[in-house]
């Protein structure tokens, strides 16, 4: 029996968490990127046909599961998937559902690390007087560890370990005691800040024009995000765009929402508790993630700009720059408003997972509330410090794109087949609908068994064979013609093999430049091993659980 005693404060608590899970650095980051490099408005309705069709359903599916697991006190993934079916292989795909949160913590609190750096800078005044050239300069050093802009050495390196040992502190404190006293303050200071910085993008017009950037309005960015292009429902590249940011957004896939739900009680809602707390993300990400950093950007810097470098570091390379326009003041609350609202929305998510390892341990291995969490902040730490010391390696990419992004939709996948086709559609709807506050549209029944599964297998056969450029007409005619099918650089197949690294290897004519390729390929194929390794240590103590499950049953 169990010895895992945690639990949910409060109703209120639980959703802010939920949302809080949800709500992270990609709902700021990675969405108007996102927006920007697939058309603007083209972005919105496939988007939004993903939520819909891929998001709620996923969240209904992922809250029940967790919460059928709660009944019999499981709490992490291999063995809620385990308690629906009676193929005991099956708890090894529940591996994924610790694994991925152990990796993209490691390298998501490196993230979160430089945004707490950030609000330091922005009260120290550290961007004033600094051109935008050097603003991103500034942001390029201080990636390179042994570069600091303070008196602290290893800058980068100190801010980390700050950031990695407040969450392991928060998650040592528990649920109810850690993760949601800090969802209650964190969601609503997010929120405010959000709304200062959007109401200042919204206004900022065409004030922010100058010899330089003429064209440059605010207005004409909010425009390109919000003018729907409907030729853009016949490109499959903006559809596997979209549905893949969901799965960033939602936090679905991961192993998160299972473990937080495993703890509500039998009868609480769960259907309304998902909606909440879905539509909460969706708010923070589609009304204020696409009024902040485009609007601003393009009121100072043109919209062509804006297209032209949109990107991950626009937060930290142009933002500092921008809000120095606004005088002293407010540029120090802007900085302190903007890096705070992405240390809010990473800390929030980054609690989250470590719920999965610690429900495990809790669980299996009878491990009390301290000891879990440190060991999570200790296999986050070993697994965390090549992303930081071999960021420029490609380090950090490698953990991205295994445990960010492929295993996502693998366990996304898998698990609604064991839901709707193992488990059973029947007794799956009555567990979502149990208790429910809400009406669940009949509608959803027919979804959740048909369109979401072939949804996420049209996401994974695309990211196996993206072609070149995410040109599905142009490789369909090639295939057609008999030219072949020309892979995209990020497809799975590519990254599988190292292919475009090892293509620069063979095409490098400089010693040294040839032999930097070769120190990055050795590096990521450290990392990879690395990550395996861990998986590999995940699915043994998963055999050693079910041996003491069964020995312990043997005896009772």
């Amino acid at each position: 029996m169990s010895s895992n005693k945690e639990g949910w404060g409060s109703r209120v608590g639980l959703v802010l968490a939920m949302a809080g899970n949800a709500v992270g650095l990609g709902n700021f980051l990675r969405f108007p990127v996102q927006a920007v490099n697939n058309g603007g408005g083209a972005f919105i309705i496939p988007y939004l046909v993903s939520f819909l069709l891929m998001g709620i359903p996923l969240l209904w599916v992922e809250w029940s599961m967790g919460r059928f697991g709660g009944k019999s006190n499981n709490h992490s993934t291999p063995y809620i998937l385990d308690s629906m079916t009676k193929m005991r292989w099956f708890k090894y795909f529940g591996v994924f559902g610790i694994w991925t949160n152990l990796a993209v913590a490691a390298y998501y609190c490196y993230i979160e690390s430089w945004t707490m750096s950030y609000v330091y800078h922005s009260v120290a005044r550290s961007f004033d007087g600094l051109s935008q050239l050097q603003v991103a300069q500034f942001f390029v050093q201080y990636l390179d560890v042994s570069t600091s802009h303070t008196a602290i050495p290893y800058e980068a390196v100190v801010f980390y370990l700050l950031c990695l040992w407040l969450n392991t502190w928060i998650l040592s404190r528990g649920l109810s005691g850690g993760v949601e006293k800090t969802a209650k303050i964190g969601m609503p200071l997010l929120i405010l800040f959000g709304i200062f910085l959007a109401f200042k993008g919204i206004t900022l017009g065409t004030s922010g024009a100058t010899a330089e950037h003429p064209d440059a309005s605010a207005w004409a960015g909010i425009n390109f995000l919000w003018n729907p292009q409907f030729d853009s429902l016949g490109n499959p590249k903006v559809w596997l765009a979209a549905a893949g940011q969901i799965f960033f957004t939602l936090s679905v896939g991961m192993g998160t929402i299972h473990c937080y739900a495993a703890y509500v009680k039998q009868q609480d809602d769960i259907a309304l508790n998902a909606m909440s707390a879905g539509w909460m993300n969706e708010f923070v990400e589609v009304c204020l993630g696409s009024l902040i950093v485009i609007p601003i950007a393009a009121g100072y810097l043109g919209l062509d700009w804006v297209k032209q470098n949109a990107g991950f570091g626009m937060a930290f390379q142009t933002m500092p720059f921008l809000f120095e326009n606004w005088g002293p003041f407010l540029a120090a609350m802007a900085g302190v408003f903007w890096f705070g609202l992405l240390f809010f929305a990473g800390i929030t998510s980054s609690l989250a997972m470590g719920t999965p390892w610690m429900g495990f341990m809790q669980d299996e291995f009878g491990w009390g509330r301290q000891k879990s969490a440190w060991s999570f902040g200790l296999i986050t730490l070993i697994l965390g410090l090549p992303t930081v010391f071999l960021y420029s390696y490609g380090v950090f990419d490698e953990y991205d794109y295994w445990a960010g992004t492929v295993s996502l939709v693998v366990f996304a996948l898998t698990e609604s087949i064991l839901f709707a086709w193992i488990f059973g559609m029947d007794k799956g709807w009555k567990e979502i609908t149990s208790g429910a506050d809400m009406k669940v549209p009949d509608f959803y029944k027919f979804v959740i068994k048909w369109i979401t599964p072939f949804f996420l297998l049209f996401v994974f056969i695309g990211s196996i064979f993206s072609p070149k450029g995410g040109d599905w007409s142009g490789a369909i005619a090639s295939l057609m013609n008999g030219t072949g099918w020309s892979l995209d650089e990020g497809s799975i197949i590519r990254q599988l093999f190292n292919s475009g690294l090892r293509e620069q290897i063979a095409a490098a004519t400089d010693m040294a430049a040839k032999a930097n390729l070769e120190k990055q390929l050795t590096y990521i194929v450290g990392a990879r091993i690395l990550l395996t390794a861990v998986f590999a240590g995940i699915c043994w103590l998963v055999y050693l659980a079910y041996k003491r499950r069964t020995v312990n049953e043997r005896t009772v």
